[in-house]
């Protein structure tokens, strides 16, 4: 089965893999689990100064990455008959969810789309079907380190990458809820000892002591993810 396969177009190449080279990511991709490969966008300017942005049309602060100079780049990382989808990181895309990076983890590989300035030329984000992704309610200096997010949370669930599978079963957003707290050894540290339930060995009791944990804390921290049935208490 071929390896999942990202593709980075950024003003940035030596950006990358930056962080994702160490650690589990940087295991993965020495072993081959995954591909990395970086796309210069300036590469593709076609003046001798090498020009990728402009003014905006109708004016306005900063400067706008030009549509020709980026759909160029775009068509040399990913012709028509490639299936990856192509994602640009910008503040106003639809939030990064769990639910979406395991369907991107479960196909081919991405596209990644770097932006910088003010934004993009709106043509090439309709006219090569982009599809803007936020990892939050903030703006970046660029979609490098934005990019970096998406394939960290990509990665770390292909099939290998992670020593034991179920490791990433009961994170955050997995179930809709948030992940219960956890306790290690010393089992008493400054006055503070591990919840008695964990040390009981009743496995059954754990589970609900974690799910009841991990309810709690979304009902204070994110309700947004909640069911009707989780916010009221009820069960299925």
């Amino acid at each position: 089965m071929p390896a999942w396969h990202a593709s980075i177009l950024t003003l940035y190449p030596d950006m990358f893999p930056g962080p994702l080279g160490l650690s589990l990511s940087g295991r993965a991709l020495e072993s081959g689990l995954w591909q990395c490969d970086t796309v210069n966008i300036r590469g593709f300017a076609a003046d001798r100064h090498r020009t990728v942005d402009d003014t905006p049309a109708g004016g306005g602060a900063g400067m706008v990455l030009r549509a020709d100079v980026l759909a160029s780049a775009i068509d040399a990382a990913a012709p028509d008959n490639d299936t990856r989808p192509r994602l640009m990181m910008s503040p106003r895309g639809r939030p990064l969810t769990q639910r979406r990076v395991r369907e991107l983890v479960a196909g081919p590989g991405v596209v990644l789309v770097c932006g910088r300035f003010e934004g993009v030329d709106q043509r090439v984000i309709d006219g090569r079907g982009l599809e803007e992704v936020s990892i939050g309610d903030y703006v970046l200096s660029g979609g490098e380190v934005a990019a970096m997010a998406v394939l960290d949370a990509c990665i770390r669930l292909i099939p290998g990458v992670m020593g034991t599978q179920a490791s990433g079963e009961d994170e955050s957003f997995e179930n809709g809820l948030l992940e219960y707290p956890h306790y290690t050894r010393p089992a008493l540290w400054e006055g503070t000892a591990i919840p008695e339930v964990l040390t009981s060995g009743d496995h059954a009791a754990v589970a609900r002591w974690r799910h009841d944990q991990a309810l709690r804390l979304t009902r204070e921290r994110r309700p947004d993810l909640l069911t009707d049935d989780d916010a009221t208490g009820r069960t299925s």
